[in-house]
């Protein structure tokens, strides 16, 4: 693999001009060209499917099957339901039909923002980019692209490969660390999308609120898993535990920590071992089906953590720094002020918080920041419903974890501090555009009903007035008693004679009539 090669911080507003001087040729107007765009972001990852996999195993250590499961199968979806759907998704919209408003053709149109930038983290250094960048090219933007500069080998294999796929004026890479990135914020963008940490987030909000610009934010957070001690504690215990080890830990919907009845621990701590050694025959640090942490900072961070925590390993614990490995570990009996329940943990280690009830779980929810998803194993409705309607994330899960950000359709986005916005789909789509509305009235709409707006006013014109307004809703306590059928009259009195004066204008009989006044 090739060494990343950081952008010149001197090129950096160059780029930044040419994407904005290529958007400004109106290129991206058009929808088929838009469309040859959108499908290359799939055939840059497609022909080139082995160098990805090579390139994120050496970044990430991470086996082909995870990286085509977590990395190719949502970018291919993004890249299809943007395809599929740009005509639908551009074309111009009708408000639901008002009498007060229709003769005006009131409409209104997705367009561009203009030339965005979209920000993405070490953990999903393809998806995170071209899925919403898919998106940004269905809206009709210019698009720059950040790659994390902790993982070396992708995002120098995407700074060659993707001006050979797509338009190099409009489409561009800018590779880097810090300073990199300082002067990248510098400029003014006409969308940020970042994902990644709360840290982070706060300094790119403030330099775009130096522009104004408009951010979505992926912020991820410490989800939590609320165990109903009458599950299928065997499904529960693979599927969270897949969920917390996939990437090894480093995914911003990972179950962060198990909420379990303290009479419950024992059974759930059980089918966790058991599931470990299905998942890990000969061991962890032996498979290949486990990825490793970005780098060794980080690697030191997660493990400063297991030797700190007053809780209990009871599987995994184990390190090699050098080598990046942190095992899975589940650690039982832990403390809401443990360390382990700091800040998001973003690696293979999984904190078990015994609680008296599920309403002592969902206490322990509500007194912590909003996660990114909050998940729920039962099999009982009352029980998720609880959880549920009572705690506020991003995602509300049942039986599963992680995978809701691969449902196409589904919006993807945290509440508060783990983010706002969404990406994914039309919901990302969105965040790219501006809905730009539209009128466009008539000659006869001021002759025949709608002339009480210009001065002099008159006692007479609030008749009008009232007909024009919106009825409001029956007041609280009260039957409704008004009847509509005189603004009924009114609006059908008022098409009719629309309706007259546009024939009557087509055939000049309406000039001849004024003359004659």
């Amino acid at each position: 693999m090739s060494a990343l090669t950081y952008t010149l911080t001197e090129d950096i507003p160059k780029i930044h001009e040419t994407a904005r001087r290529a958007f400004d040729s109106g290129k991206t107007k058009s929808t088929e060209f838009r469309k040859e765009q959108i499908a290359q972001v799939g055939y840059l990852v497609k022909d080139n499917e082995e160098r990805w996999r090579e390139a994120l195993h050496a970044d990430l250590g991470r086996h082909p099957q995870e990286t085509d499961l977590l990395e190719f199968t949502p970018t291919y979806s993004e890249v299809e339901m943007s395809y599929e759907n740009i005509e639908k998704w551009t074309k111009p919209q009708s408000i639901p039909f008002s009498l007060n408003w229709f003769p005006m053709r009131p409409r209104y149109q997705a367009e561009p923002k203009g030339v965005v930038l979209i920000i993405a983290p070490f953990n999903f250094p393809l998806y995170l980019l071209l899925g919403p960048m898919a998106s940004a090219i269905t809206a009709g933007n210019a698009v720059v692209l950040k790659p994390s500069e902790q993982t070396p080998a992708t995002s120098q294999l995407l700074a060659e490969l993707l001006p050979k796929y797509l338009d190099p004026e409009l489409y561009h890479v800018i590779n880097g660390g810090v300073p990199e990135t300082t002067k990248v914020l510098e400029l003014k963008w006409d969308h940020i999308l970042y994902t990644g940490n709360g840290r982070v987030a706060r300094i790119i909000a403030q330099a775009a609120a130096k522009h104004l610009t408009p951010l979505t934010l992926e912020l991820g957070g410490k989800n939590p898993v609320v165990v109903d001690p009458k599950v299928d504690v065997k499904m529960a215990a693979r599927r969270i535990l897949w969920g917390r080890f996939s990437n090894a830990g480093q995914i911003c919907l990972c179950p962060d920590y198990v909420l379990v009845p303290a009479h419950f621990q024992d059974t759930l701590v059980e089918a966790m071992k058991e599931v470990y050694e299905s998942f890990y025959p000969e061991g962890p640090e032996k498979s290949d089906s486990l990825s490793r942490i970005v780098s060794v900072a980080h690697a030191t961070r997660i493990k400063s953590l297991i030797d700190e925590t007053k809780g209990k390993v009871v599987l995994g614990g184990g390190a090699d720094l050098s080598k990046r490995y942190i095992a899975p570990t589940v650690v039982r009996d832990v403390s809401a002020d443990d360390p382990l329940m700091g800040e998001e943990i973003f690696g293979p280690v999984l904190p078990i918080v015994p609680v008296k009830d599920v309403d002592e779980a969902v206490a322990f929810i509500r007194a912590r920041e909003y996660p990114l998803a909050v998940y729920v194993f039962s099999q009982d409705k009352k029980f998720q419903e609880k959880v549920f309607k009572n705690t506020k994330s991003g995602a509300a899960c049942a039986n599963d974890t992680v995978i809701s950000a691969g449902v196409p359709g589904l919006p993807v986005g945290g509440v508060g501090s783990s983010g706002y916005g969404y990406y994914s789909g039309k919901h990302c789509f969105e965040q790219f555009s501006h809905y730009r509305v539209s009128i466009d009235n008539p000659n006869w709409v001021d002759t025949v009903a709608f002339g009480f707006r210009y001065p002099p006013y008159k006692p007479n014109y609030r008749k009008y007035i009232r007909a024009f307004s919106s009825k409001l809703p029956p007041r609280p306590g009260k039957h409704a008693t008004v009847s509509a059928a005189k603004r009924w009259g009114f609006w059908i009195l008022f098409a009719l004679v629309g309706a007259s004066s546009v024939l009557l204008m087509k055939s000049g009989r309406f000039a001849q009539l004024k003359a004659r006044v």
